[in-house]
């Protein structure tokens, strides 16, 4: 595990819920960041106040990254405020809302798309330049329990999306490693406390979820960040092209 002071990470849908706890895993481990967000500015304004008591750089830079022009103008204003990129952390995602396939039009299935498959691969490709100069880097892309299982009812497009990262990242592991860059993925499973579960997930279902977890509990945004840090810090290491599932024990690959 290398030591991840002073380097630079760029954390993409950090205002709230898992993005916000990299973010402050991230700064405390040492790194300055650059925090990426779509709506809300309280968040984004808490981290830059942590950095600021820690020694730390940070700052937010709001863009919808679905469309390309967004996403370019937001890696560039990033990097330019970092001074370079070691880390990316590709946290965007939704799933917009239930819908079983024959409420399936393609305006959905564009949108559902676009914010969690296409926003990473702007993103990606633009931070790629700059990772490749570090001398070692990491990508951390963030894939769900519902790539590997199929996700509950109504979930279909976005779990497809989800199990589509997680082929992007074996593939991005081969393509940049001779870059001397590092991707993995991390799958959560169910995580309260989040907007994705406080707007798409029932207490009753939450409950009936937790029942079917051999850990007993549901997971919070802290048993994502810590392995999503750790991932980090393996800019340097030999860990490459690798899902960590994070579920309680739902799902062991």
């Amino acid at each position: 595990m290398g030591s991840l002071t002073g380097k630079r990470a760029l954390i993409t849908g950090a205002e709230q819920g898992i993005g916000k706890a990299v973010a402050e895993g991230l700064l405390k481990a040492g790194c300055d960041i650059a925090i990426h967000y779509f709506s809300g500015e309280e968040g984004p304004q808490e981290l830059v106040a942590l950095a600021q008591s820690l020694g730390r750089k940070a700052q937010y830079f709001q863009a919808d990254l679905t469309h390309e022009a967004a996403a370019v103008e937001m890696v560039h204003r990033a990097v330019s405020f970092l001074g370079g990129l070691d880390v990316l952390v590709n946290n965007v995602g939704g799933l917009v809302e239930r819908r079983h396939l024959e409420a399936v039009d393609m305006s959905f299935w564009k949108k559902v798309i676009d914010i969690n498959l296409t926003t990473m691969m702007l993103v990606t490709r633009e931070a790629v330049p700059h990772l490749a100069k570090s001398g070692g880097a990491s990508i951390v892309n963030l894939a769900s329990l519902a790539g590997r299982k199929g996700g509950h009812g109504g979930s279909l497009v976005y779990s497809m999306t989800k199990g589509a990262v997680l082929t992007l990242t074996r593939a991005l592991s081969a393509e940049l490693g001779p870059q001397g860059i590092r991707v993995n993925a991390v799958a959560p499973g169910l995580i309260l406390g989040t907007r994705f579960h406080n707007v798409h997930t029932t207490r009753e279902s939450a409950d009936e979820t937790i029942r079917g977890i051999p850990l007993g509990r549901a997971g919070d945004v802290q048993d994502v960040a810590r392995p999503i840090v750790f991932l980090a810090s393996e800019y340097d290491g030999f860990v490459t092209g690798e899902t960590i599932d994070i579920n309680g024990g739902v799902y062991c690959a």
